[in-house]
């Protein structure tokens, strides 16, 4: 298993009402730090012919985070096969490795030619591997 790693730091707009990170917030780093790992990873034929949808998406909040915080996002795929897989995320507070947030989303990969799902191939399974 190879993981990919990003890090933020909390901003004020990443704040909710109680002055810790807003549920919606890690949300959306969960797509971003995804989103990321495969532009990193994929070629550019990859890039043009295949794009992911999500299809199933559980965080499980453990921990608070703060402003200012330094966040550690790693995510990693758990398993992958026919024509979907399951990515891990874990949030972490950097400077204290606690652990924030973790969650399981399942992807379907789509054709960009026929818009419709398709099977993982092998060349992208290795690249997560």
């Amino acid at each position: 298993m190879q993981s990919f790693e990003i890090h933020i730091t909390v901003t004020q707009d990443d704040l909710d009402n109680l002055n810790h990170v807003n549920n919606v917030r890690y949300v959306q780093w969960v797509q971003d730090v995804a989103e990321q790992h495969w532009h990193a990873k994929a070629t550019k034929s990859m890039l043009s012919d295949y794009f992911w949808i999500l299809l199933k998406h559980t965080i499980e909040y453990k921990n608070p985070a703060v402003l200012g915080d330094v966040l550690k996002l790693k995510t990693y795929i758990k398993e992958s096969g026919g024509l979907t897989c399951i990515r891990m995320v874990e949030i972490y507070n950097e400077s204290t490795d606690k652990l924030l947030a973790s969650s399981e989303t399942k992807w379907c990969l789509v054709s960009q030619e026929y818009m419709k799902p398709t099977r993982i191939t092998e060349e992208i399974r290795t690249l997560f591997s």
